[in-house]
């Protein structure tokens, strides 16, 4: 077991097999589609499909899967604001940002 940042314990292993699955969902023809579309999940902006990345939407260091319902589209510059926020937590972050 490792700690992440927020102290909760995943599996160094899990985690392992995840990214695996991931490498191998980027080879699909669902995740190519989804990249045509040139959409961030988060941020909404129309991206060239070679500028999106993958994002799980709940982190592996969360607990999260590499599995349809939990990857999406993200721009480089959401990714890396992102890092291993929940999403409660970046809608969170992204309303404190708004009322600046």
């Amino acid at each position: 077991m490792s700690a992440d940042l927020y102290g909760e314990g995943v599996d160094e292993e899990d985690i392992r097999r995840e990214r695996a699955k991931a490498r191998e969902i980027r080879k699909s023809r669902w995740w190519q589609t989804k990249l045509s579309l040139g959409v961030c999940y988060y941020c909404g902006k129309k991206t060239p499909a070679k500028e999106l990345t993958m994002d799980h939407i709940v982190p592996l260091a969360r607990g999260g899967t590499s599995s349809k319902g939990n990857l999406a589209t993200c721009c480089k510059e959401c990714n890396n604001l992102k890092k291993s926020m929940l999403p409660i937590e970046w809608d969170e972050y992204m309303e404190r940002l708004e009322k600046r």
